[in-house]
C-alpha cells in the first residue's frame, strides 16, 4: 500500500476446497464435449480430459475464480476500486490453495475543506459605449454586400475572384499540377495566405499572374505545409466591400426594430447579459482553483489518464474538422500528452472535489434535467434529442453526462455561497447580487 498515491495492493488466496470442486466442474464440461480419439464424447476417463486440455481447463479456473474473489474481498473490506485491477504472481498448484496478488487504484479519501464562503473579486458586468459601437460595426459588417469595381486595381478588403493553377514545387520538391479551379480571395484578410493579397493587388479583370506562395510549417493542409508552390492566376472579378451606415436603415434590415436606439438597447441588453455570464464563469474558474490548492490529495492515474484522452480526442476531433490527418502532421504526441498531464490531474482532482460537495448538499439531477440539457446539447448539433439520447446511453455515455451535469450544479452551489466583491460595492453572496 502506498500512502502517497491511490495505488493498493492485495494478496488473495482461493482455499483448495473451492479450487477442487471449480476444477472438477470445469473438467466436466470438457468431458462432456472432448473429442479424444478412442472414446465417445462423454467417456474419456476424468484424468485424460485433465491431462489433455489442462491449459484450457486452468484458463477457464483462473477467469472464473480470480475476478469473483477479488470482487468479494474488495467489497467485504469496503474498498472503492476505480478502473480495471491487475492481477499476478498467481500460484495454481493441483490440491493447493490459488493466491494471486491484486494492483489496483482506489478512489482516495479526503475531508473537505471549507467550501461556502470562498472570497472573490468579479468584474462587474458593464457594457460601454465602445462596446455598443463593436457591436453594431458588426451588424453593419454583416450587412456588407460586394459590388464590382471598375475604374480601379484590387485593394485590400475587395474580394477577388480568379481561377488559379498550381504549376510546380519552386523549391524542387514536386507537386503535382492541378486542374485550374476557382476560388475567391479576400486580399489582406486574416485568413489568406499573404502572397496572395501581396501579388494581387492592383489587379482588375481579365489580368494575369504568376508568383510563388511559400506554406508556413504550421500550416494546416499537410499537403502544402512547409512547401513553395507556384501558381498561375486568372483574375475573373473585383469586388468591394459596401458597409452600409449605420441609422435606422440598418436597425430595420438586421432586426426586428425600427430606429437605431432601439437596436442599442436590445444590444445593451444582450451584451450586459453576456458579459455577467462571463464574468460568472471566471469566478466559477478562480474558486474552483482555490478548492484544487486547498485539497491535495493523491489522485488515480487512471482518472488523469482519462482526462488526457479526453483532451487528445478534443484535439484531433478538431484537426479532422479542419481537414488535416493527425497521422500526416510530424507531431509529437506523446510529449503533447505528458505536457498537459498536470492541467489533467488538475481537472481530475477537480471533478473529485465537486463529486464530493454534490454528496454532501445532496445535489442531483432528475430525468426531467437530463433530457432539457440533451435538448440543449442537441439543438447546437443540429441532432434529434431522442436521437442524441439513445446514441449516449448506447455509447454508455448518459451517466458521464449526469455525472458532469451534477459537477456544474455542485459548482453553481460554491458560487452561489462565495462572497463576491464586485468593484464599487459591497461584498455580496451570488444569491444576493
Amino acid at each position: 500500500m502506498d500512502a502517497d498515491t491511490c495505488k493498493r495492493e492485495l494478496v488473495i488466496e482461493i482455499p483448495a476446497e473451492v479450487v477442487r470442486r471449480e476444477t472438477e466442474t470445469v473438467t466436466g464440461q470438457y468431458r462432456r464435449v472432448a473429442r479424444i480419439p478412442g472414446f465417445r464424447p462423454g467417456k474419456a476417463p476424468v484424468a485424460l480430459v485433465r491431462r489433455h486440455f489442462r491449459e484450457n481447463i486452468r484458463d477457464e479456473i483462473l477467469q472464473s475464480l480470480v475476478p469473483k474473489y477479488f470482487e468479494d474481498t474488495v467489497k467485504g473490506q469496503k474498498i472503492s476500486v476505480i478502473g480495471r485491477p491487475r492481477f499476478a504472481d498467481l500460484k495454481f498448484e493441483d490440491d493447493q490453495p490459488l493466491t494471486f496478488k491484486a494492483s489496483f487504484e482506489v478512489l482516495p479519501e479526503f475531508e473537505l475543506g471549507n467550501y461556502k464562503g470562498l472570497e472573490i473579486a468579479e468584474t462587474p458586468a458593464a457594457v460601454t459605449e465602445e462596446d455598443l459601437d463593436q457591436a453594431v460595426k458588426g451588424l453593419q459588417e454583416q450587412a456588407a454586400i460586394f459590388e464590382p469595381v471598375e475604374d480601379r486595381g484590387a485593394e485590400d478588403g475587395d474580394e477577388v475572384l480568379v481561377h488559379y493553377q498550381a504549376l510546380s514545387g519552386a523549391d524542387g520538391e514536386g507537386v503535382p499540377p492541378k486542374e485550374t479551379q476557382e476560388a475567391t480571395i479576400r486580399l489582406g484578410d486574416s485568413g489568406t495566405v499573404p502572397a496572395f493579397s501581396e501579388n494581387l493587388r492592383g489587379t482588375k479583370a481579365g489580368d494575369k499572374r504568376e508568383f510563388d506562395v511559400h506554406y508556413p510549417a504550421d500550416y494546416p493542409h499537410p499537403t502544402l505545409t512547409g512547401k513553395t508552390v507556384r501558381y498561375a492566376v486568372e483574375v475573373l472579378s473585383v469586388k468591394k466591400k459596401v458597409v452600409p451606415p449605420a441609422d435606422d436603415e440598418l436597425a430595420k434590415s438586421v432586426s426586428e426594430f425600427q430606429t437605431l436606439d432601439e437596436l442599442r438597447a436590445k444590444l445593451r441588453e444582450d451584451l450586459t447579459q453576456r458579459k455577467k455570464r462571463q464574468a460568472e464563469a471566471e469566478s466559477k474558474r478562480k474558486l474552483l482553483e482555490q478548492l484544487i490548492d486547498a485539497h491535495p490529495f493523491p489522485v488515480p492515474v487512471v482518472l488523469v489518464e482519462a482526462e488526457l484522452d479526453k483532451k487528445m480526442e478534443k484535439v484531433l476531433n478538431q484537426l479532422f474538422v479542419q481537414g488535416v490527418d493527425p497521422r500526416a502532421l510530424n507531431v509529437d504526441w506523446g510529449k503533447i500528452r505528458e505536457d498537459a498531464r498536470a492541467e489533467a490531474e488538475r481537472e481530475a482532482r477537480a471533478s473529485l472535489i465537486l463529486e464530493k460537495i454534490a454528496e454532501a448538499e445532496k445535489i442531483s439531477v432528475s430525468e426531467e434535467e437530463l433530457d432539457d440539457w440533451i435538448r440543449r446539447l442537441a439543438s447546437e448539433t443540429h441532432e434529434a434529442p431522442a436521437a442524441m439520447k439513445t446514441r449516449l446511453t448506447q455509447e454508455g455515455r448518459l451517466d458521464t453526462l449526469k455525472s458532469t451535469r451534477r459537477a456544474q450544479k455542485a459548482l453553481d452551489f460554491i458560487y452561489q455561497n462565495a462572497k463576491i466583491q464586485r468593484e464599487g460595492q459591497p461584498t455580496t453572496s451570488a444569491a444576493e447580487g
